[in-house]
């Protein structure tokens, strides 16, 4: 087997894992408009089942990444497949909109595994701009999430209700748990697995948020992951009631934005290598935020039309594909000894952040696209002035991120 073609099936197997995830997000989005008919309950109150979601998904990460660290990258996969499976089953029988953001909270709980333990199985393999090509191909894996799942909830709901989606999310989950035991390599060996004891936990915590350029780096992608959590909270209402979509149209708008995002990662590697991984980072988000930007002024001038707000946000989010793996790997880089604390903290990071987005941008929607891109357009310029302050001056950075072509 050559390496490309072993990193090829790496990549397949950790980005099949890695998508359970987005799935669970991405399948129930055409459904928001049903559930809240369905359970009786307002557009914002059915918003807070994905915002508990993402902070679950978030916090978890926290337990997840030492717990790799010290028993290897299977076990933490098993338990939160598991956890997951709990999640899915509340979800299905959930007789209210509380039940189903409790069940939600616990899906969230149990997913967070499959995002920190492939970041820490990347990181245990390689480094730098390969460590960037292989996550670019997972996130091309996972890419079928938001270019297929909303299709395939919508198709769903054609034959059943809303609960048929987390029905086929739990087959998932049991076909992730076969994957992680048949086909998926232990790629941390027992002598250099680090024990989590309290004290090499907080100095492991302690370290990494002392680390300015780790701390910069996860807030860029935080920030910038909060644009995309604000358009998958409002987007289905907007686009459904604002304009008259139905959930299959919406779904295909959405997967239209999706491809600019996924299509953008696979050249980050190649740009990394090519102007340094640094200058392309700010580069872009730098762009996403003039992008949304753009898209609020036109909003708030009365001419964002459906076809403006959609090529607008495939354009920021093409650059936000080249953000986000570049950041998570240049953050990852300098801490191989504690790769799964430091994906599992800056994880945490950027799904609180997300969350807390979302939160602060709930109580503006009222249905129509404006606040919505306003939110998305403050996430892009918060992402953009982190960038600024973390790149300045800071060569150490640079040299880190393999970022040969820096001055």
């Amino acid at each position: 087997m050559t390496a490309q073609s072993g990193m090829a099936r790496i990549a397949l197997v950790i980005g099949l894992l890695g998508a359970v995830g987005p799935f669970a997000i991405d399948m129930y989005l055409p459904a928001l408009p049903e559930v809240a008919a369905d359970l009786g309950a307002s557009a914002q109150a059915t918003q807070l089942t994905l915002t508990a979601y993402f902070l679950a998904f978030g916090v978890s990460q926290l337990v997840y990444g030492p717990a790799a660290d010290q028993y290897g990258r299977k076990p933490p996969l098993y338990v939160g497949l598991a956890i997951f499976l709990l999640g899915t089953f509340g979800c299905v029988v959930a007789p209210s909109i509380e039940a189903l953001i409790a069940a939600r909270l616990v899906q969230g709980l149990g997913a967070a595994t499959v995002m920190v333990v492939p970041r820490a199985i990347i990181r245990d393999l390689y480094s730098g701009p390969a460590a960037t090509r292989l996550m670019a191909m997972v996130m091309l894996v996972i890419s079928v999430s938001p270019m297929l799942a909303p299709l395939a909830g919508s198709g769903l709901m054609l034959v059943g209700s809303w609960r048929l989606i987390f029905a086929v999310l739990g087959v998932a989950a049991l076909v992730s748990l076969a994957l992680t035991a048949f086909v998926l390599p232990e790629t941390l060996a027992a002598g250099k697995r680090t024990p989590a004891r309290p004290a090499v936990l907080l100095r492991g915590f302690w370290r990494l948020l002392r680390d300015p350029a780790f701390m910069g780096l996860t807030l860029i992608g935080g920030f910038s992951m909060s644009s995309f959590f604000v358009f998958l909270a409002s987007a289905s209402f907007v686009y459904t009631g604002q304009f008259g979509l139905s959930p299959t149209g919406f779904s295909l708008a959405f997967a239209l934005n999706a491809i600019g995002f996924f299509a953008a990662s696979q050249t980050a590697a190649s740009l990394g290598e090519r102007f340094g991984m640094a200058r392309v980072v700010g580069t872009a988000v730098t762009a996403f935020a003039a992008v949304t930007t753009l898209l609020l002024l036109v909003a708030l001038a009365g001419y964002a039309t459906l076809p403006v707000i959609i090529a607008m946000l495939f354009v920021g989010n093409a650059f936000l594909g080249v953000v986000m793996p570049t950041t998570m790997v240049m953050a990852l880089d300098p801490h191989p000894d504690i790769a799964g604390l430091a994906s599992s903290l800056g994880g945490t990071l950027q799904m609180v952040t997300g969350g807390v987005m979302m939160a602060l941008a709930g109580p503006f929607f009222d249905g129509t696209a404006t606040p919505m891109v306003a939110a998305i357009a403050v996430a892009g310029l918060l992402a953009c002035a982190t960038a600024a302050l973390t790149f300045r001056g800071d060569r150490r950075l640079r040299r880190s991120a393999g970022a040969g072509a820096d001055p």
